[in-house]
C-alpha cells in the first residue's frame, strides 16, 4: 500500500514558478514509477511527466518540455516536478501517482497507475 501526499500548489503570475512535492508512505517508493497528472476543469485528466523507479527514464508532454523538470529522492520517498515559465493553460488541479513497475518502464496511461494522492492546485494568473 503506498500514500500519497502532494504540497506545493497556489496561486502564480504568468512566467512564475512553483515546485510540487509529492511524499510516499512506505517502504517501496523505489520499485514505483511515478507520475504527475493534471486536471483543468471541462477536460480529461493528462499526463505531465513521469520517472521511472530509479529515474532513468523520463517523460514530458509536449506542452511542457524545457520548463517542468520531473525528478526523485528515493531516499527521501519524495517525487518533485519543478514548474517555471508558468502559462495560464497550466492552470489545474495536479495529481502525483505510482504504480508498481520493472526498472525502466514509464506508463503513460492514467489507468495503469494504483496510488494517487489527493491533488493540489495550481493557478495560473495572466
Amino acid at each position: 500500500q503506498v500514500q500519497l501526499v502532494e504540497s506545493g500548489g497556489g496561486l502564480v503570475q504568468a512566467g512564475g514558478s512553483l515546485r510540487l512535492s509529492c511524499l510516499a508512505s512506505g517502504r517501496t517508493f523505489s520499485s514505483h514509477a511515478m507520475g504527475w497528472f493534471r486536471q483543468a476543469p471541462g477536460k480529461e485528466r493528462e499526463l505531465v511527466a513521469n520517472i521511472s523507479r530509479a529515474g532513468r527514464n523520463i517523460y514530458y508532454t509536449d506542452s511542457v518540455k524545457g520548463r517542468f523538470t520531473i525528478s526523485r529522492d528515493n531516499a527521501k520517498n519524495t517525487v518533485y516536478l519543478q514548474m517555471n515559465s508558468l502559462k495560464p493553460e497550466d492552470t489545474a488541479i495536479y495529481y502525483c501517482a505510482a504504480v508498481f513497475s520493472s526498472a525502466g518502464v514509464v506508463p503513460k496511461r492514467s489507468n495503469e497507475y494504483g496510488y494517487w494522492g489527493q491533488g493540489t492546485q495550481v493557478t495560473v494568473s495572466s
